[in-house]
């Protein structure tokens, strides 16, 4: 981790730890109030329901296990107050015993007391209706408004200026039978605590909880008696809550913390909104800590998106990313576990309770959800890229191209599956986080709302996409016409493809595509992992009047060329006249190209070629002329000369020397060759010492060559 980011931290917990010792209490503050005077009541004891409350005192105390919630509101009431006595007595009873249980650890007879005194808590309260709290703090509410409403009720039971009349099933039935309406709920008298049916299966059953409007004010309800005394019963548990709230653990404290000097807890355990100071700074520790883990993680996570030359300099475009893939899987997959540990420590190990505990509470859930969203699109993205490249392999590809062809329809099917799961992961956390039911449901109309109002298009492209990816009129690296753009196709998509034209990417979307004339130059074989063969056409525009012979030997010419080609495949070249009454030379071939580059590169060296085998054809025809003085015998024998100059060169073979006309001062013989040089150079090279050869020739048999300017004069 950066020392710079170790620093901050240091900085903030240094600087809170300051602001927080300036924000502690005074002595005067420390002291404790005195009690204000017990205010007089009738005692618990003169309560009818007091020997009932007897009865299922005795009735606890026998059995270890049993059912709080009861068929009426005297049997849940009673039930939940004898139940609740009896696990703050032992709260009190276990920690006193931490300095005298041997070892650093509790024993197990202590172990066994505290598990057994875990499961009657949870007992108590499975009688209370949170369901007005969010789904994410229901539980803690439910057990610190469980411990809040003990208190209520010991307030309530000896401070009570009239008595009570529970009522038990009997008289519930009664009441029932003399009202038009079944009563579903009872309110303990002069108090907000209401008892009311629960709702389903056991709504028939009958039975009875503490209502949902009592579970959300039984804090606001323990706000206001917190300070006052009340009469001391057998069953009255006074500082239950305080207890619990200030120390750390979930009902009995750890061994070591109950072990400390009191002169340490009391500086500890000094309240600050509402929590200790203990709490306080290991709570802001654990998170600061939490933070500075995601921090580190998400750098490295964006890390992964740079451009990175020496990987892809290594590796051949499109092969072996879903490495890199699943590496931004792992750096966010420690995120939950580290997100679920740090709120057990706040919530379950620190104790945090009251507002702060839904606070943190909301935040680790939005963090552990958010981690829990980004990881179901990374790892569906990982697994689109690992399955394109397994399915490259398993159908005995390796070509990059191949690889290309499988993700275009692989990796949208997993993109869609990963948006698809990240909707459902917020949904769930604004459902934990305690939005209504009801609002999910009109945020998830928003998105048919809008697809009515503006995203037709994008179904229509959505559904364009599916079609061109089922009938398959084009494919990733077939060279395409499709309406006026051509190109070669790189990327089919659900909303869009990609054409690479000449000079730009055209992005055209699916729906245009599909209604457009598509037009594929691109042969399909059997094998999808060989590169696609693609026709090409290639003309030729001949700049010089040929005569039948030439073109003869044009022809020859260029389909040798072509067919010493081979990456033309299967060509064909030909002759014709254009509109304009002009002779083209036309070669037709399929290629196994891919990209502008190569495709532009192949066409300039044919046509390139085309041109050299032009010139070489009109080279290739010569026309000689002899002066007149030239003998009837020196005629007869100029085309062997000829023959001998030309066939003195190997790659030379004399095709016709014929004479051809009497001009107005020579005769003309006209002479065809072919040439077998291996390039232009050496043709050219063996045209030179031909014409050299020849006037040499003529020299020596005293043949003249008569210069167009030349001119006889007459004596008189």
């Amino acid at each position: 981790m950066p020392r710079f980011w170790i620093r901050r931290a240091l900085a903030a917990v240094s600087g809170l730890l300051i602001s927080l010792v300036l924000m502690l209490p005074g002595p005067a503050q420390m002291r404790q109030a005195q009690p204000a005077p017990v205010r007089e009541g009738i005692p618990l004891s003169s309560q009818p329901f007091y020997p009932a409350l007897l009865d299922a005192a005795e009735t606890w105390a026998g059995v270890p296990l049993g059912e709080v919630i009861g068929d009426s509101p005297r049997s849940t009431l009673l039930n939940f107050y004898v139940v609740m006595a009896g696990v703050g007595h032992q709260m009190r009873t276990i920690s006193a015993s931490a300095r005298t249980d041997p070892g650093w650890d509790w024993s197990p007879a202590a172990r066994q007391r505290i598990d057994s005194l875990n499961i009657r808590f949870n007992m108590a309260v499975e009688a209370l209706n949170a369901s007005e709290f969010a789904a994410s703090v229901r539980g803690d509410r439910a057990e610190e408004a469980a411990i809040q409403l003990k208190q209520v009720l010991d307030y309530v039971f000896g401070n009570s200026r009239k008595t009570f009349q529970v009522p038990d099933r009997e008289a519930i039935l009664k009441l029932n039978e003399s009202l038009e309406k079944d009563v579903s709920d009872w309110r303990l008298p002069g108090t907000a605590v209401v008892l009311s049916l629960a709702d389903g299966d056991e709504a028939q059953s009958g039975n009875y909880l503490f209502s949902a409007s009592t579970v959300q004010q039984v804090e606001r309800m323990y706000e206001e008696i917190k300070g006052l005394p009340s009469q001391s019963t057998p069953f009255t548990t006074p500082g239950l809550y305080e207890f619990y709230s200030q120390t750390p653990g979930y009902l009995i404290p750890p061994k070591w913390y109950l072990r400390l000097p009191g002169s340490v807890r009391t500086l500890i355990e000094v309240r600050i909104w509402g929590q200790t100071l203990f709490q306080i700074l290991f709570s802001l520790l654990t998170i600061a800590l939490l933070l500075l883990v995601i921090s580190w993680l998400g750098r490295r996570l964006t890390r992964t998106y740079r451009y990175d030359d020496s990987r892809n300099s290594e590796n051949l475009p499109g092969l072996n990313t879903d490495n890199t893939a699943w590496r931004r899987v792992l750096l966010v997959i420690p995120v939950l576990p580290l997100t679920r540990v740090s709120n057990a420590v706040v919530d379950t190990y620190l104790n945090i309770t009251g507002t702060p505990l839904v606070v943190t509470t909301f935040g680790f859930y939005i963090i552990y959800f958010l981690s829990a969203s980004v990881l179901a699109y990374l790892f569906f993205e990982a697994l689109g890229r690992s399955s394109s490249e397994w399915l490259m392999h398993l159908r005995g590809g390796t070509s990059t191209l191949l690889l290309q062809r499988i993700s275009s329809f692989v990796m949208p099917i997993c993109r869609t599956l990963g948006a698809l799961t990240m909707v459902a992961l917020i949904y769930h956390l604004l459902l934990l986080l305690g939005l209504p039911a009801e609002t999910v449901l009109a945020f998830s109309a928003v998105p048919g709302l809008a697809i009515g109002l503006g995203a037709s298009k994008l179904l229509g492209n959505l559904f364009a996409g599916l079609s061109i990816q089922t009938d398959r009129p084009l494919r990733v690296g077939e060279f395409c016409r499709v309406g006026d753009n051509l190109g070669f196709v790189t990327k089919i998509g659900l909303r869009s493809l990609e054409l690479q034209t000449l000079d730009s990417r055209i992005t055209i979307p699916n729906a245009i595509a599909d209604d457009a004339t598509i037009v594929n130059f691109s042969q399909r074989s059997q094998r999808s992992d060989l590169p696609p063969r693609q026709g090409i056409e290639m003309r030729y525009a001949l700049n010089q009047p040929l005569s039948p012979e030439q073109v003869e030997d044009l022809l020859h010419y260029a389909r040798q060329e072509v067919k010493q080609r081979p990456e033309l495949l299967h060509t064909l070249v030909s002759v014709e006249r254009n509109n304009e009454d002009v002779l083209e030379l036309v070669c037709f071939a399929s290629v196994e190209l891919h990209g502008w580059q190569a495709y532009l590169e192949l066409r300039e060296s044919v046509l390139l070629r085309m041109q050299q085998i032009e010139d070489q054809v009109a080279k290739s025809r010569v026309v000689i002329g002899v002066s007149y003085d030239t003998t009837a015998e020196q005629l007869r024998q100029i085309p062997l000369w000829i023959k001998e100059v030309v066939e003195a060169d190997p790659a030379f073979s004399l095709r016709s020397c014929r004479l051809m006309a009497i001009s107005d001062f020579t005769y003309d013989y006209v002479f065809d060759f072919r040439s077998s040089h291996g390039s232009y150079a050496a043709f050219q090279d063996g045209i030179n010492r031909m014409n050299q050869d020849l006037l040499a020739s003529f020299a020596r048999h005293q043949v003249d060559i008569p210069f167009p300017t030349q001119m006889e004069i007459q004596k008189d």
